[in-house]
């Protein structure tokens, strides 16, 4: 397996009580940790508005992060889970990738989904179109992103993008291009676009819905003559680790007692859910171990973790990485 580290950006409310001149030291400090360590990548949430409602604490901007996060790392790839295609127009969004590519000596990866919260959207101006309008902006943009990063420029006459010759220079550092996520789990649309263009997908990491997606997947791949081996499948994690399962309780008590000034008990009851009742990897390293081979076979073999205390408490992120990463690497 390799290993993805999410960044605390504050869309989850994970840099409260931290002062915002402060912000980018925690997140700088935390992307050289994970460069220096095991990781083979970390990522950041291409939102504007926080969750699991609108607040007026901060969310850091992902693509300024990716530029950022290149100049000050050596080593480890660069990721967004994932880019909402409407929130830039993908000719743009492909310069600005190809931009931040050469700024971090050829680590980043565009991960890409058609969006989804509605009240960003529309606070921004950008309306809310319905689900088939949002994924045929996301087949057409990764088409004029691909055709940008391989040729140097880009033509599509679409329903929803229209470029003619545009000119895009330099290409990226990476020959192949850019690495694709497309990431999310709709059976018709989203894992056909990922089985036709993606080198990796991202979707549940819950055992039975991975089986069920990848399956769709593959099926996808044999209609449209792509290889479903070629591509690798990755899933997200929320995390809370620790030496005993009291010790775990309390680090997730710390992380609900955290959120309740800014979201309110219920809220952040509902934000430590899925901590709480397993779905999630909370647990001893043995536990998180045996959780995860579990998902590797069924293919799942890049998780991207997120702790939502990283910014206050990096013990969980360093025993995870001593005692998890080494059991299941390779």
């Amino acid at each position: 397996m390799l290993f993805g580290l999410f960044i605390p950006q504050g869309w989850r409310h994970d840099l409260v009580d931290i002062d915002p001149d402060q912000h980018w030291a925690v997140m700088k400090r935390l992307a050289q940790h994970a460069d220096a360590g095991p990781w083979e990548s970390i990522w950041v949430y291409d939102h504007f508005h926080t969750v699991p409602v609108p607040t007026e604490e901060a969310t850091h901007e992902a693509w300024t992060l990716m530029a950022a996060f290149g100049a000050v790392t050596e080593r480890v790839r660069l990721g967004q889970m994932c880019t909402c295609m409407s929130y830039r127009n993908p000719m743009y969004l492909a310069k600005v990738a190809a931009t931040a590519d050469h700024v971090s000596g050829g680590r980043i990866e565009m991960g890409i989904g058609g969006g989804w919260y509605e009240h960003e959207w529309r606070a921004y101006g950008y309306g809310f179109p319905g689900i088939g309008d949002r994924l045929g902006r996301l087949d057409e943009g990764v088409q004029i992103m691909r055709q940008a990063w391989s040729q140097g420029t880009a033509t599509l006459d679409g329903k929803h993008y229209q470029v003619d010759g545009a000119i895009l220079r330099p290409l990226p550092i990476q020959k192949e291009g850019i690495p694709l996520w497309v990431a999310g789990g709709g059976e018709k649309v989203t894992l056909r676009i990922a089985a036709q263009y993606a080198q990796y997908t991202n979707f549940s990491g819950s055992p039975d819905e991975f089986a069920r997606k990848s399956e769709i997947l593959r099926g996808h791949c044999e209609r449209l003559g792509t290889s479903f081996d070629a591509i690798t499948r990755s899933a997200n994690y929320n995390v809370v680790i620790a030496r005993d399962e009291a010790e775990v309780r309390e680090r997730i008590d710390a992380v609900e007692a955290r959120l309740v000034p800014y979201i309110g008990e219920a809220k952040a009851a509902g934000a430590v859910k899925d901590l709480r009742d397993g779905s999630a990897l909370a647990g001893t390293p043995e536990q998180i171990v045996e959780r995860l081979r579990e998902m590797d076979t069924l293919g799942m073999t890049y998780p991207i973790v997120y702790f939502p205390e990283a910014a206050y408490d990096v013990s969980g992120i360093e025993l995870f990485a001593r005692e998890v990463v080494p059991a299941l690497a390779g």
